[in-house]
């Protein structure tokens, strides 16, 4: 739209002109002020780019503003005085002022728009190519022209001046035109070449006008007048001539063959450039010739220019043969040093033609390829590449090809390259274009890629079995969930645990205990299928993944996964061959989890983990299924592991005691404390579920030193009150060992409270066979010190119980309510008590019955020489207040008379009461 608004004013222009605009003022005023319109136009626009634009160019475009301003006021002034002032313009006048002023801004916004010279020698090229041309334009101009306007003809100096400074200006800007032309800015040449020809139409219009044939006969608003509209319109579109969008300065592709072929234009720019100087001279020849062929004398100032034209070009010359000569040392020096880098490069560059032919080959081809680069020339680069990868490759090239140059230069692509032995090398290129080809520089990194992947297998695989390891075996089992096996039925992942490993490594070593798992993990490998996955998951334990089998029947499905493990448990619990050590054996508890629809790999995996889990609580060396109860029973122990927390911060624990009594008169000899939760209903119950957890959560330390702390302070505020007695505190022997409750603890709680000696008695339970007993010795030995007494809690229930008789320093044994229960009834279990405190009254102990719920227990312990008791024949768990009404009765009944033989089943027999049902008193 603007260059055909552009066209239609200048051709409206043109035919007004050509009409003589209908009248003679109004060609008057087309010719005058039409042209002023015109400059100021040009000059307002070139303004307005130069501000709105952050450009290189923006003194070029401001300096075609102000020569444009200078056209315009010599016309607006040429106007008033042929329009406004009816009067002929006078010879010189202030608009030859204006005009004059025209050229000299727009020579030097040329020169900036110019790629200007980095060289003296180069800015002395570009004065001597401008003087070579304006010298054969002056030469041929005076020849025909200027020669007899130089005639003073009675005119005066300044109009002869004058007559000439036109001419001379526009030849100086013609030059300029001319001599930059080949050497514009690579930046936005259409703009460039729209002002040069804008230029150069105003020049030409100028050079008629100067012209004798035209002068003399001229007046406002003829068709000359055009060629100065046309130009300063044409100025004034210039800068807003904006690049091609989308075009490009290479067209590639790729032919249907799979060869890529480039189409570039060659620039003729430095050719023309070349042939400027003999194009001068032979001006300057031609101009000489004309004078003598038309038989006048060869006017000086043709022959001094000549001369100067001569002169310049043998300059120019001289000048381009000492820049060709160094450039040709310049040049063969970057030869040697390109050979030299190229040779000695451990990289090898190709260069491949259009049709994919291999046109160079450096010398690194022999170390890298194997193969000589002679070899290489003249083959196809397909025909190097890896069958598999050439789709790829091809498809790259054919989008670099494609791209645009300059915001992609270069790419680099990874492929295989044949190598001389006919093997492949894994072998990166960078890629650029060259001459309609392209410039590969390749490196071998067939290393690198061996590194790569043995460090991605390292990081995806346990290093002691090179099984797949935790993060490797989660992405199979996700794989396994989503992939193309989503949809089969049976999938299911086996998690195992080596029992007895940390004896293997305690008693043989952990060098053996490593050997262990390498076999292990070969008999874990060998166990399952090529499509299924084994892993290490970390320690001693491993896992399996055994995938669907499509089939659709889930019972038949899982008694077969059952079978594969239950083989698997018993090919793992086979004996070990270790260093020559025959008959090491370890057990395999092993959990089964299927997937189910929507399942998360992690979810189907902690699946598997409970189920494992489950098979080591039940005995372990055995398979476990998962069912959704597992889970439950998870979260249950969660919220009653929470529950507890909250329990013991908030204080909802309280102390009950149970009396210790003789059994000769029912005398209260001592009390044992018991730990109670107060529910929500403010009930007291025993919550054995809440102890179990207690012992294998975080928080038994603080239940346990909670309870011991209570119990003291207790037992202290009764002494004071006087209602004195021994308290008893059950502490398991882990809990003894554990750092949480140091010896000083204990001292100090002692201490604070003021019980006195033998006021407190520690009953060691849970008699752990793995706790070591030379520190547990040493512990309860340091207690003693203390005046703390020692009771053997639970005697009689293992044979743990025994040695810890014969090693601990023991003050009193408890005997386990499980024989005190049947000691009516059982004559076996008669016996076996009757020895018991046989053997704790030859050691000097004093001996305590728990659980004696029944009088006849009372009579029969009492008969076989047992000193105390405690259970619902006397009492049960008491509170404070019930405690202190007890001590100050200070005895219960006790029965009186021979044992009577009672025999479960037998009508008649007097009721019994479970030890289970303890009551529970009110609060």
């Amino acid at each position: 739209m603007p260059r055909l608004l552009v066209a239609l004013l200048c051709a409206g222009y043109a035919t007004g002109a050509a009409c003589d605009w209908g009248s003679h003022r109004l060609a008057l005023f087309m010719g005058d002020f039409g042209l002023s319109a015109a400059a100021l136009a040009a000059a307002v626009s070139n303004f307005l780019y130069a501000r709105s634009r952050r450009s290189r160019f923006r003194s070029a475009w401001l300096l075609f503003a102000v020569s444009s301003l200078m056209a315009s006021l010599g016309n607006g002034v040429w106007g008033w005085y042929e329009v406004v002032l009816s009067q002929e313009v006078p010879t010189p006048s202030p608009a030859d002022l204006f005009f004059l002023c025209f050229a000299p801004p727009a020579i030097i916004g040329l020169l900036v728009l110019a790629k200007r010279p980095v060289t003296k020698a180069g800015w002395i090229c570009l004065a001597l190519d401008a003087w070579l041309i304006a010298g054969s334009l002056i030469t041929l101009s005076w020849s025909l022209a200027l020669a007899r306007t130089a005639e003073y003809d009675g005119q005066s100096v300044g109009r002869t001046a004058l007559s000439l400074a036109y001419p001379l200006l526009d030849i100086a800007l013609v030059s300029m035109v001319l001599a930059l032309h080949f050497r514009r800015s690579p930046g936005n040449r259409k703009a460039v070449n729209t002002a040069i020809g804008a230029l150069a139409t105003t020049v030409l219009s100028d050079a008629l006008f100067t012209s004798p044939l035209l002068h003399a006969s001229y007046r406002s608003g003829e068709i000359l007048d055009a060629g100065w509209f046309a130009g300063s319109l044409l100025l004034a579109y210039a800068p807003w001539v904006g690049p091609r969008g989308g075009a490009a300065d290479a067209d590639a592709g790729y032919d249907p063959s799979g060869r890529y072929q480039v189409s570039q234009t060659r620039p003729i720019s430095g050719s023309l450039a070349a042939l400027t100087p003999y194009l001068a001279a032979a001006v300057c020849t031609l101009g000489i010739l004309c004078n003598v062929l038309n038989g006048h004398r060869v006017d000086r100032v043709v022959l001094f220019t000549a001369c100067t034209v001569v002169l310049a070009l043998v300059v120019r010359q001289g000048i381009m043969l000492l820049d060709n000569i160094t450039l040709t040392r310049e040049l063969a020096q970057k030869e040697n040093h390109f050979r030299s880098l190229v040779q000695g490069s451990s990289d090898v560059i190709m260069i491949a033609a259009p049709n994919g032919v291999l046109r160079y080959v450096s010398p690194a081809a022999a170390g890298v390829y194997g193969r000589d680069a002679d070899d290489l020339v003249g083959c196809e680069l397909a025909s190097i590449i890896h069958p598999d990868d050439l789709g790829r490759v091809m498809h790259e090239v054919r989008r670099f090809l494609a791209a645009s140059q300059v915001e992609e230069p270069t790419t680099r692509i990874e492929c295989r390259f044949r190598s001389g032995a006919g093997g492949w090398l894994n072998v990166e290129s960078t890629i650029n274009r060259h001459h309609g080809g392209l410039i590969l520089n390749s490196r071998d990194v067939t290393e690198r890629v061996r590194l790569q992947a043995q460090l991605q297998h390292n990081a995806e695989h346990d290093p002691l079995t090179d099984l797949p390891n935790r993060a490797l075996f989660t992405k199979r089992v996700a794989q396994a969930l989503t992939g193309r096996r989503a949809s089969d039925r049976g999938t299911a992942v086996l998690f195992i645990d080596l029992d007895g490993f940390k004896q293997v490594n305690d008693t043989i070593g952990h060098q053996a205990g490593d050997e262990l798992l390498v076999q292990a993990a070969r008999r874990l490998a060998d166990s399952v299928r090529s499509s299924d996955t084994a892993a290490r998951l970390g320690g001693d334990e491993f896992a399996a993944i055994i995938v669907g089998d499509g089939g659709r029947d889930p019972g038949a499905r899982e008694q077969q996964v059952y079978e594969l493990a239950d083989r698997l448990r018993l090919t793992l619990s086979q004996p070990y061959t270790i260093d020559g050590r025959d008959g090491v054996r370890v057990a395999a508890s092993i959990g089964v989890a299927f997937a189910e629809p929507d399942i998360t790999a992690g979810e189907l995996l902690r699946n598997a983990d409970l189920a494992m889990y489950r098979a080591k609580a039940a005995g372990k060396g055995r398979v476990e299924l998962y069912a959704p109860q597992m889970q439950a029973d998870v979260v249950r122990k969660a919220e009653l592991a929470t529950r507890l927390r909250s329990a013991l911060h908030e204080g909802e624990f309280a102390l009950l005691h149970q009396p210790v009594v003789r059994l000769d008169d029912g005398r209260i000899t001592a009390v044992a404390a018991q730990a109670r939760w107060r529910s929500a209903q403010g009930i007291l119950f025993t919550p054995a579920e809440f102890l179990r957890m207690a012992d294998d959560s975080e928080r038994a330390a603080d239940l346990a030193r909670w309870t011991l702390g209570e119990a003291v302070e207790q037992a202290a505020e009764r002494g004071r009150s006087g209602h004195a007695a021994p308290v008893s505190v059950r502490v398991s022997a882990r809990r003894l060992l554990d750092r949480s409750m140091p010896l000083g603890s204990v001292e100090a709680l002692l201490t604070r409270h003021g019980l006195p000696s033998g006021a407190l008695v520690i009953e060691l339970a849970d008699n752990d066979p793995r706790a070591p007993l030379d520190e547990l010795e040493r512990r309860l030995t340091a207690l003693r010190r203390l005046g703390v007494r020692i009771a053997l809690d639970g005697f009689g229930s293992g044979y743990a119980a025994i040695a810890a008789l014969r090693r601990l320093p023991v003050d009193i044994l408890k005997l386990d309510r499980t024989l005190v229960e049947g000691v009516v009834e059982s004559a076996r279990l008669h016996k076996i008590t009757s020895g018991l405190l046989r053997i704790a009254g030859d050691l000097g102990l004093t001996s305590v019955a728990d659980g004696v719920d029944l009088p006849e227990q009372v009579v029969a312990l009492r008969a076989m020489g047992c000193t105390h008791g405690q259970g619902a024949a006397f009492s049960g768990a008491l509170d404070e207040y019930r405690l202190r009404r007890a001590l100050a009765r200070g005895q219960y009944p006790v029965p009186a008379g021979p044992i009577e033989r009672v025999c479960v089943g037998v009508p008649g027999a007097p009721p019994r009461r479970s030890h289970n049902e303890t009551p529970v008193p009110p609060t």
